[in-house]
């Protein structure tokens, strides 16, 4: 029997896009442990592109912008799959498409449908899951780990990973009253993925945090999987509403002294 207990747990996830997706490593890492997995992507030309990655493995269309699509996601699987032991929230979007722009002049509309996609669906799919989850069962969402730092090239989307990491706080305690299902966040630091690769100005900021951290070699995808896999298991137990933050040790190291001296001093050179 696997430490991490999921023999025979169905899980479903969330939000892969392609092999460099934390959700895709998360999947990989659950299935090498025993579990079921279920994927659910957001289009059928999504599906397509992942025809090759997920070949035979069961999965289902889901855009969660449409409450209605949610509804019959969950109806779906429950008539394959009576009883979900844990869900995996890794969906995000926000529309950058006319550039990054101040904070102050977000669009409406654009804060709007990032907050619905990114952070209010898990309301809204735990809610048309709930009564199939089993009593033990663990929901996870992918975070981010600098809620305190005004990441100017992440623009609004900052604001709504907090409000994330709060949204799953409130979900532990209102499931509470009823369960011992459990909802965390794993909050990595910046990662090489493709949606990633659609931030304005991501490249810059992820070479920066990657000198900024103690080992100065930048968080691996397959380290976040590895915290999410432990937080879905039942080996985590003790930890709910809880946001696990993997970063290497970024942000305790801004002061390290390289950086600083390429701050103050660019034109100096390493010896």
């Amino acid at each position: 029997m696997s430490f991490l207990k999921f023999e025979d747990r169905v899980i479903l996830v969330m939000g892969v896009a392609n092999k460099k997706s934390v959700a895709y490593h998360i999947a990989k890492t659950l299935e090498e442990e025993g579990a079921i997995v279920l994927y659910s992507v957001r289009s059928e030309t999504r599906k397509d592109s992942l025809d090759k990655l997920l070949k035979g493995k069961p999965i289902y269309i889901c855009d969660v912008e449409n409450k209605d699509e949610i509804d019959a996601l969950a109806k779906q699987v429950s008539t394959d799959y009576p009883t979900l032991h844990g869900i995996v929230h890794s969906i995000a979007f926000a529309n950058y498409s006319e550039g990054m722009k101040p904070f102050h002049e977000t669009k409406r509309e654009d804060f709007l449908q990032a907050t619905q996609i990114s952070c209010f669906s898990i309301v809204e799919v735990v809610n048309a899951f709930k009564p199939h989850l089993a009593n033990d069962a663990s929901v996870l969402a992918i975070g981010i780990s600098s809620h305190q730092v005004t990441a100017e090239n992440y623009g609004y989307m900052s604001p709504i990973k907090a409000a994330l990491d709060g949204t799953m706080r409130y979900l532990a305690k209102s499931f509470s009253t009823e369960s011992d299902i459990r909802f965390n966040t794993v909050n990595p630091s910046l990662l090489k993925t493709s949606a990633s690769a659609g931030i304005p100005g991501y490249l810059e900021s992820y070479l920066y945090s990657e000198k900024i951290t103690i080992r100065g070699k930048a968080v691996q995808t397959q380290e976040v999987a590895n915290v999410g896999v432990f937080l879905l298991s039942p080996r985590s137990s003790g930890i709910n509403g809880g946001s696990l933050k993997v970063d290497a040790g970024m942000d305790c190291n801004y002061f390290d002294k390289d950086v600083v001296r390429l701050a103050m001093r660019p034109e100096t050179k390493t010896e």
